[in-house]
């Protein structure tokens, strides 16, 4: 395949006026190539965007625990130019974890054709405080317990490529210390301090879970977790649908932080996404969702209803550079987890994913693994 005339994003560049050429899944050669053309004229040419905090989408959740909901999570996604994603649990009942690490596992490594590529798993819960545990059910919220996470690792044939934890149970650090050794360890749903966050972060965490939402606030004289992850973390992730984060907040963090590269977007999507208002389901628990708000009953914000391209098309919106945005979508998580060398770039060698958009930024084709799917 070659890709001509649009304007691609190239990682050291920006947009760039070039053809990209592709054989079999992976690209091949800039500015030359042979087969099958695809025609770019005016679109912008991005890397497929890789979202790694998701739960679920088009009435599908990971925690289903089932290859149907799988694919029909990643059959969604790649058609809204999500080429990769990480499936991503709650804090909820054994036996729901139990299925849904087990169908997780089998998935990654038997993947459904033309659909999204789950890389493997952000293992959201359940090593999480009940304090701020946002929508994450009470009892099931628990202080880090290795037999468990050893059993559900193994139920997920070693593919949890994101690790969240809070900081202050007991074993936490212990924890920190060894799961860093190979795997993404972020720090999540936690009441830690400023000096608790920095030590955490010495001790091998590299990542913050959806920066300001469910933890302590940030203070000019208490910066808690979030001073901690500005000073400490590799990467953060946001929300950026406008409603978990003020748009002043998100253009404010890619002030301090985009042109680092240390931004990734998250959708934290639930099944909503994809659907109109309505009663659905999140972790065990009943969201509704209203005017494209998930909350539970009580109020608490409950995911987010939209999929990670239109978080992007926000983003923008909001005022955030177009460049940032992109790398932030695609490269930055890719390297968040150790996944830059295969895919979020464009680039000979790397894979051959593609998200190729309107002037307005929405979807005119999508290209996974060198195969036009929309």
């Amino acid at each position: 395949m070659i890709i001509r005339n649009g304007r691609v994003f190239l990682q050291e560049t920006g947009f760039t006026d070039i053809s990209v050429g592709t054989e079999g899944d992976c690209i091949t050669a800039l500015g030359s190539g042979n087969g099958q053309e695809l025609d770019a004229s005016g679109k912008y040419v991005l890397p497929g965007f890789v979202d790694i905090h998701m739960h679920g989408a088009n009435n599908a959740d990971f925690c289903d625990g089932t290859r149907e909901a799988l694919s029909t999570i990643g059959l969604y996604e790649a058609q809204q130019g999500v080429t990769s994603f990480l499936g991503t649990c709650m804090a909820t009942y054994r036996d729901v974890l139990l299925k849904a690490f087990t169908a997780a596992g089998e998935f990654i490594e038997n993947p459904e054709p033309d659909a999204a590529v789950m890389r493997g798993i952000n293992m959201e819960g359940p090593f999480l405080s009940k304090e701020k545990r946002g929508a994450h059910i009470e009892e099931c919220c628990i202080p880090f317990d290795k037999g468990w996470y050893d059993e559900l690792r193994a139920a997920c044939r070693d593919h949890v490529l994101i690790f969240d934890i809070c900081p202050e149970y007991e074993g936490a650090m212990e924890a920190i210390r060894d799961i860093s050794k190979y795997a993404t360890v972020s720090l999540a749903h936690s009441s830690a301090d400023y000096d608790l966050g920095k030590q955490a972060y010495e001790a091998g965490a590299t990542h913050l879970t959806h920066i300001f939402n469910a933890m302590m606030p940030f203070n000019h004289r208490k910066p808690g977790l979030i001073g901690a992850a500005l000073d400490y973390a590799d990467q953060v992730e946001m929300i950026c649908d406008g409603i978990h984060l003020h748009p002043s907040v998100l253009r404010t963090i890619f002030r301090l932080m985009g042109k680092d590269e240390r931004v990734c977007i998250i959708s934290d999507s639930m099944r909503a996404a994809g659907l109109s208002d309505g009663v659905y389901e999140l972790g065990g628990q009943t969201v509704f969702v209203k005017d494209g708000k998930a909350t539970l009953e009580d109020g608490t914000i409950a995911g987010a209803a939209i999929c990670q391209s239109e978080a992007f098309r926000r983003l923008v919106s909001f005022g955030v550079p177009l460049e940032q945005a992109v790398i932030a979508a695609t490269h930055t998580p890719a390297r968040a987890i150790h996944m830059d060398h295969e895919i979020g770039s464009i680039a000979p060698g790397l894979r051959a994913d593609f998200t190729i958009l309107n002037d307005d930024l929405t979807v005119y084709a999508v290209v996974l693994g060198g195969k036009q799917i929309r």
